[in-house]
């Protein structure tokens, strides 16, 4: 009896651990998307690309078109996170576009497009930022600390994106228009 009750915990533990790397993949992670949607070609965990950059591509603490925002680590973000600007709106708000942050109808590893995000450092630096999160509807309740902005070798992303956005993205929501728009469009 003890004999099939490990047989069959064995049998569901192997199953399990052979299905998880088709789950992984099919979970798009906030790098590849950003190296796609810039053209920087780093690699490894988003908290490493700042200082990987060093060297390799300009960085700074202004936002540009196409550059990648590099995240720091924090407890809530241990691997940090990279994000693309998209547009200027001002001097203290940008869009951005960004892979696994809100989690849309129950699923991370989403894409999200023309995403607001506000400066909301002391001294206006873009050290600290809150991030538009979809599932309250409104920008983030947290300052999430910022390294810099990495620029590509251009003045912009590449012309062609390898990624599609989701039915609600093309369904004219914008940050802000509110959560029901994002839900009548995923049904």
């Amino acid at each position: 009896m003890l004999h099939r009750r490990f047989l069959g915990a064995f049998a569901l533990c192997a199953s399990l651990l052979v299905s998880l790397p088709a789950a992984a993949q099919s979970y798009l992670q906030c790098v590849p998307f950003a190296r796609s949607e810039s053209g920087v070609e780093i690699r490894g965990n988003a908290k490493t690309w700042w200082a990987q950059a060093a060297g390799e591509y300009k960085r700074g603490h202004e936002p540009r078109k196409g550059a990648v925002m590099a995240f720091a680590a924090t407890r809530g973000m241990p691997l940090g996170h990279v994000a693309v600007v998209k547009k200027i709106i001002s001097d203290r708000e940008i869009l951005i576009d960004h892979a696994n942050w809100s989690p849309i109808n129950g699923r991370r590893g989403q894409i999200e497009r023309n995403v607001r995000v506000v400066d909301v450092s002391d001294a206006g630096d873009w050290s600290a930022v809150r991030v538009w999160y979809a599932p309250i509807g409104d920008l983030g309740l947290r300052a999430n600390p910022v390294q810099g902005f990495i620029y590509p070798d251009g003045d912009s992303a590449p012309a062609g994106s390898t990624f599609d956005a989701p039915v609600w993205a093309s369904n004219n929501w914008k940050p802000g228009n509110g959560l029901d728009v994002v839900a009548a469009s995923l049904r």
